[in-house]
């Protein structure tokens, strides 16, 4: 369907698979071109169709969703990785962003919510959780240093935006709070998570250099 989003759904559960597909297939300029039921799966189909986004969960047979969203941006750094997973663990999902998750909702959303994270997502605002926002914050200095001229460093107001975001302020409480428009807001949340996959990028190249 031309000039629709193109989607990689991965799940290894045929039932999630199948009715992402069926309410994907009733939303106008949604097209599903391939399903996966593992990582290693997901990352032929995207070498094959370098799709718009990949819904992807993170609990899979094989390799994990976190290894598979690793890999899928080395392949295709265009494609936008939505997380979609019953998972909650918080450590989990704040490895997936590091391996260049753009975004991150729960299987038990509502439908709706999905076509409007994907169009976000494609778009390049940036959403973050309040509990991700946090833990950025908390674990920054693992992957950052104190020195100014690191890519890794935070600016004074990326920090106020986590902050923010931490407690729960939507971008346009934000916007107002610190008195600067929601496209900056949005701006500065997409620089932290650049600076994010970088990181994770930086790490993993550090820690399995045989890879």
């Amino acid at each position: 369907m031309k000039g629709s989003i193109s989607i990689i759904v991965v799940d290894d559960h045929a039932v999630v698979r199948n009715g992402l597909r069926a309410y994907l297939a009733t939303q106008t300029g949604f097209e599903v071109v391939g399903e996966a039921t593992t990582g290693e799966e997901a990352i032929r189909l995207v070498s094959q169709f370098i799709p718009d986004v990949v819904l992807m969960d993170l609990i899979l047979p094989g390799i994990t969703g976190v290894e598979a969203t690793h890999r899928i941006k080395k392949i295709s750094p265009r494609t936008h990785i939505v997380v979609l997973t019953s998972s909650t663990d918080d450590s989990l999902i704040f490895s997936a962003f590091k391996a260049g998750a753009d975004a991150y909702i729960l299987k038990d959303m509502k439908m709706d919510n999905l076509t409007v994270a994907i169009q976000r997502t494609v778009h390049g605002e940036v959403t973050l959780l309040p509990r991700i926002a946090a833990l950025i914050l908390t674990n920054w200095q693992t992957f950052g240093d104190e020195d100014d001229s690191s890519p890794f460093t935070l600016s004074e107001l990326e920090v106020n935006v986590l902050n923010l975001t931490a407690k729960g302020f939507s971008n346009r409480k934000i916007s107002d709070e610190l008195s600067i428009t929601e496209s900056k807001v949005n701006g500065h949340l997409n620089n932290i998570l650049i600076k994010l996959h970088l990181a994770g990028r930086t790490l993993t190249a550090v820690d399995t250099p045989n890879k």
